[in-house]
C-alpha cells in the first residue's frame, strides 16, 4: 500500500480548500455582477431599481441615522440626570424620576426585535413540537390518531393564522401593566404555530424510523421509559431532528416577516412596510438593504444550527449538507 507523506498530503488538500474557498467567492461575485447589470433595466415609478452600489450607500445612512438616534438618548438621559441632580441639590426630598427614551426605532433596532420575536417562537415551537414528535414516533396508535390532525393544520398560512391569533391574544391578555406587548405575543404565537410542524413530522419519523437492534438493547438492559428516551431515542433521531429544527427554523424567520408587516407589528417587516408607504426616492435602496439583511440573517441562522447540529450529533457528515 502506498502512504502519502504528510507535504504530498498538504499539495493535494490545498487545492481542494482553495476551491471551496473560491467557489462560493465566485457565487457572490456573479450574483452582484448580474444584480447591478439588471437592475439598471428596470424603471419604476420611483427611479431605477438600485443595484448594489445604491443599497450599500443607503446601509451607510442607516448605520448614520442610528448613531444620532443613540446620541440623542444619551443627551435625553443627560439631561434628566443633570436636571434631577440640581433639583436633589436645592432639596434632598425632591422626587426625582427617569422617563423612558421613546425615540423612533432605528433599522437596526428593527432587526433586535424580531431576532427576540424569532428565537422566543421557535424556543416555544421546539418545546412543544420535540416532546410531541417522540411521543408519535413511539406510539404507533398515537401518531394514527393525531397525524390527520396535524396534515391538517400544517398547510395553514400565517396570514390566515394572524387574524385568529390576535384576537385571542387582544381577548385575553388583558393587564394594565403589562410583562410584554400584544404585538409581541401575536408575533410570536403566529411563528409558533407555522414552525412547529417540520420539527414535529422529522421527530417522529426519525423516532420510528430507529434500528430495531438499539430497542432490543434497550429491552435487553431493561431501561425506564425516560432513560430509554435519553439513551437510546434521541441520540439515534438526532440527526432527523435537526432537519427538522433547520427547517423550522427557515420558516419561523419567513413567517416572522410576513406577520409583521400585515400586523404592522415591530421589526424588520414593519421597516418593509413603511418604506414602501413612504414612497421617497430612497425608499427602494432602503427596502433592498432589508431584503439582503433577512437573507443574510437568515442564512447565518441556518449556519448556527447546523454547527449546534455538529457539536450534538454523531453524524459529522451533515457538515457537506
Amino acid at each position: 500500500m502506498k502512504v502519502i507523506s504528510l507535504t504530498q498530503w498538504s499539495r493535494l488538500a490545498s487545492p481542494r480548500r482553495l476551491s471551496r474557498s473560491l467557489l462560493p467567492l465566485l457565487g457572490i461575485t456573479v450574483f452582484l455582477l448580474l444584480w447591478h447589470l439588471l437592475a439598471g433595466q428596470v424603471q419604476t415609478s420611483l427611479g431605477t431599481l438600485p443595484g448594489p452600489v445604491q443599497t450599500s450607500q443607503q446601509l451607510v445612512n442607516l448605520v448614520q441615522e442610528h448613531k444620532m438616534e443613540r446620541d440623542r438618548e444619551r443627551q435625553f438621559y443627560a439631561r434628566q440626570i443633570a436636571r434631577n441632580q440640581a433639583l436633589l441639590e436645592k432639596n434632598p426630598d425632591a422626587e426625582v424620576r427617569i422617563r423612558t427614551f421613546n425615540g423612533r426605532p432605528t433599522f437596526f433596532d428593527q432587526i433586535l426585535t424580531s431576532l427576540k420575536t424569532v428565537a422566543a417562537g421557535f424556543a416555544l415551537a421546539t418545546a412543544i413540537a420535540i416532546p410531541t414528535g417522540i411521543a408519535l414516533g413511539l406510539n404507533k396508535s398515537l401518531y394514527q390518531a393525531l397525524n390527520p390532525v396535524v396534515q391538517l393544520l400544517k398547510p395553514v398560512s400565517p396570514l390566515a393564522w394572524l387574524p385568529l391569533v390576535t384576537i385571542v391574544v387582544s381577548a385575553l391578555y388583558v393587564s394594565p401593566e403589562p410583562l410584554v406587548s400584544k404585538s409581541f405575543l401575536i408575533s410570536l404565537f403566529t411563528v409558533t404555530l407555522c414552525c412547529l410542524w417540520p420539527t414535529l413530522i422529522n421527530t417522529a419519523v426519525g423516532v420510528a424510523g430507529m434500528d430495531k437492534d438499539l430497542i432490543n438493547v434497550s429491552k435487553m438492559l431493561r431501561l425506564g421509559s425516560l432513560t430509554h428516551v435519553r439513551q437510546i431515542v434521541l441520540p439515534s433521531a438526532i440527526p432527523m431532528i435537526f432537519t427538522g429544527l433547520r427547517l423550522s427554523l427557515g420558516v419561523a424567520w419567513m413567517v416572522l416577516i410576513a406577520a409583521e408587516m400585515l400586523a404592522q407589528n415591530p421589526g424588520l417587516g414593519k421597516f418593509v412596510w413603511d418604506e414602501f408607504q413612504n414612497g421617497s426616492s430612497d425608499s427602494m435602496a432602503r427596502i433592498m438593504v432589508a431584503v439582503v439583511v433577512i437573507g443574510l440573517i437568515g442564512y447565518l441562522l441556518d449556519r448556527l444550527m447546523l454547527t449546534l447540529q455538529q457539536t450534538l450529533s454523531w453524524d459529522k457528515t451533515s457538515a457537506s449538507r
